[in-house]
């Protein structure tokens, strides 16, 4: 039960100020009637009539000022409550559960709704639930931004304690006042946010174009129409560039510089690019369509930087095998496009650069180490191998990096063991290496080029010299200022580049049948036994290995398949499910092989052997991680798939993990993925 209202502060005082003039009257007269007893009798007298004006008086006037005071008060508070009332800002009050108790104008105009509208304010704006209000559980404010109609808020609230606010009252004392209001404000920023959109559409973009194959498809025309082909293809991006208010200027013969506005490389991505494939439709009797690559800058903080983000931009589209569009700002990366399989170059010039950086890059240093992917495969062996042969070659000691040994890397360790042509330490686990490394030590990356994913990661911090050689297509995470990189997607292997490379570092280098086979093993099994991604290089390096002792029986006899394995892979094969009518999906059941993920890998590639199917993803559970093995021909890339999903790889090879899911959910996601890049013509 509420007290009675009280005066108190400076008014109370003001009141009882003839009181307390009493009571000092009072203390005078004692003191003179110690002195003279007849005055202090008289004094006395006068001082009981005092007190009894002074009482009636005050408990007869005390109403009256209490009514004025109140009334004043009210007077007040209905100028206050006009004021708000004609605020322009939208405000209200709710009371502690949410509910409107209270709106101005503005607010009621700003919500379409008439005034006394008392319903929850999660009524008016879903998105403002109850949890988001400040409560008694310490949130006294709140802010968020909100849209409403064709307007963009910021709401704030502010928690009104009604106890505090009797307590700051200077006329009225009651310490029972309980629970609270929340006042809200609304401010509109709709036309801020539309001044800065359109100031952001207006700055700058920076963009690249290369074309891919320039000189292989002017070699399939005739000499006097090459001219002719240019011109048309130089045509094609100026017109396409203008019509988007850009400038596209020729650096050289085969690389544009692209200057536009943001908000057209808006409308670039609406129409997904589709650049890309009209400068295919450029045709004069050339047997090779031109492809391009484009790479864009934005929203860097200058001109500038926004050119060096371009710069990355377009070195990614070619480490990923061009034909495709990529866009880098400082916290993203998006692709588009790389439907083509990019064209292999016959020249061996580069390799040739290559391989002479590799060599003064090993001839610098004391040790080498080499490392490849995270549960080794025999691609990333056999090139390790054929780096460890570089660098015996080059009177330099090295050492392969390898934690755990598959089953399919085992019978290739085996042909090192006991040898005595190789020291023991050839082989080194990821404590061991770490120990060896240092300033005086050039570290090679072999079959990857992700950073994450490497045998040991820790080792690209504390070697100063780092070398990557992969054929992998580059993605957003990237091994950072390598000394030497050299990433060929249209590579069929590590294998093959290291194969190249072994050939122009050292005259006449010796390489041991051994180191033939693992190398030659490489290429085999990246290339499916030579029937994907196969070109003529990959034949040369695989001629060039056959010539220094590898042998195809001894080969073919190393990677037989176990019993089991055999099993498992054809029980995956018949559990396919036939998704959209182009997509085998399975499932590898190996819980009990030793490298259940090889096994789904090979049952992904028994899958295109069945008529009609685009592309294959076989699933393995296996130490607590869902493996995705993905595989197609031509007519799918499945590496823009898996890059969805979290990985990676190539145009028909990728593949990626995920974790903390189950086998059913993953199946789910994957055929997610799949439903919205063919609803977009991702793929």
């Amino acid at each position: 039960m509420k007290k009675r209202i009280k005066l108190k502060g400076k008014i109370k005082t003001y009141i009882l100020y003839t009181i307390y003039l009493g009571v000092l009257l009072a203390t005078v007269n004692l003191a003179i009637f110690m002195v003279d007893s007849h005055s202090g009798a008289l004094l006395g007298c006068f001082t009981l009539f005092y007190f009894g004006v002074v009482l009636t008086l005050y408990y007869r006037n005390k109403p009256i000022i209490m009514n004025e005071l109140i009334s004043f008060a009210t007077e007040y508070g209905q100028i206050q409550k006009l004021l708000l009332r004609e605020l322009d800002i939208p405000y209200a009050l709710l009371d502690d559960t949410g509910k409107i108790i209270w709106t101005n104008t503005a607010f009621e105009n700003a919500v379409h709704q008439p005034k006394g509208y008392n319903k929850s304010i999660t009524a008016l704006f879903p998105t403002i639930t109850r949890d988001r209000l400040p409560d008694d559980s310490g949130l006294d404010e709140a802010q968020y931004e909100l849209q409403f109609e064709d307007a963009d808020y910021v709401i704030k609230f502010g928690k009104i304690s009604l106890q505090e606010m009797a307590q700051n009252s200077n006329m009225i004392d009651d310490e029972d006042y309980d629970g609270y209001l929340i006042a809200v404000y609304m401010y509109d920023e709709t036309a801020l946010h539309i001044a800065l959109r359109e100031i952001d559409d207006q700055s700058l973009a920076v963009g690249m174009i290369y074309l891919d194959n320039y000189e292989e498809a002017l070699q399939t025309v005739e000499e006097v129409r090459r001219s002719l082909l240019t011109a048309l293809i130089d045509r094609k991006i100026n017109k396409y560039i203008s019509a988007l208010d850009g400038i596209a200027k020729k650096l050289e013969k085969d690389k544009y510089l692209i200057i536009m506005r943001k908000k057209a490389i808006a409308q670039l991505q609406e129409s997904r690019f589709d650049l890309l494939e009209e400068v295919k439709t450029v045709n004069i009797g050339n047997e090779m369509a031109v492809t391009i690559s484009i790479g864009v800058g934005l929203d860097g903080l200058s001109y500038a930087q926004n050119y060096e983000f371009a710069r990355n931009a377009i070195d990614l589209a070619l480490g990923r095998g061009g034909d495709q569009a990529v866009i880098k700002t400082p916290e993203t990366v998006t692709y588009y496009g790389g439907k083509s399989q990019q064209v292999e170059k016959n020249t061996r010039v580069k390799a040739r650069v290559k391989a002479q950086a590799l060599r003064e890059i090993i001839t610098a240093k004391d040790h080498v180490l080499v490392m490849g992917h995270r549960m080794g495969d025999v691609d990333s062996f056999g090139a390790s191998v054929g780096i460890y042969r570089i660098a015996q070659a080059l009177g330099r000691k090295a050492h392969i990096v390898l934690n755990d040994v598959t089953t399919s890397v085992q019978p290739l360790v085996e042909l090192f063991k006991d040898k005595p042509e190789y020291e023991s330490d050839m082989i080194v686990n990821n404590q061991q290496a770490m120990e060896l490394a240092g300033n005086n030590v050039v570290l090679v990356v072999v079959d990857v080029n992700r950073p994450s994913i490497t045998e040991c990661p820790d080792l690209l911090r504390y070697c100063k010299s780092v070398v990557v050689l992969d054929h992998h297509r580059q993605g957003t995470e990237t091994i950072e200022n390598a000394t030497l990189s050299y990433v060929e997607p249209y590579a069929s292997s590590s294998c093959e580049m290291v194969s190249e490379i072994l050939q122009y570092t050292y005259d006449n280098i010796k390489v041991r049948p051994e180191e033939a086979d693992c190398m030659y093993s490489g290429i085999m099994i990246d290339t499916n036994n030579f029937m994907t991604k196969t070109g003529v290089r990959t034949f040369e390096a695989a001629a060039f290995l056959r010539r220094s002792g590898a042998d195809v029986t001894r080969v073919r006899k190393l990677f037989r398949e176990d019993a089991m394995e055999y099993k498992a892979k054809a029980d995956a094969v018949s559990q396919a499910e036939i998704y959209k009518q182009y997509f085998a999906i399975s499932v590898c059941t190996a819980e009990e092989l030793p490298s259940p993920t090889i096994v789904g890998a090979q049952a992904a590639n028994e899958l295109l052997n069945i008529k009609g199917i685009k592309a294959s993803f076989v699933l393995t559970d296996y130490q607590g991680k869902i493996y995705v093995s993905a595989r197609s021909i031509d007519e799918v890339n499945v590496q823009i798939i898996m890059e969805r999903m979290g990985g990676g790889g190539h145009l028909n090879v990728a593949a990626c993990q995920m974790e903390g899911i189950g086998l059913v959910e993953a199946i789910g996601e994957l055929k997610t993925t799949i439903d919205s890049m063919l609803e977009n013509n991702e793929i």
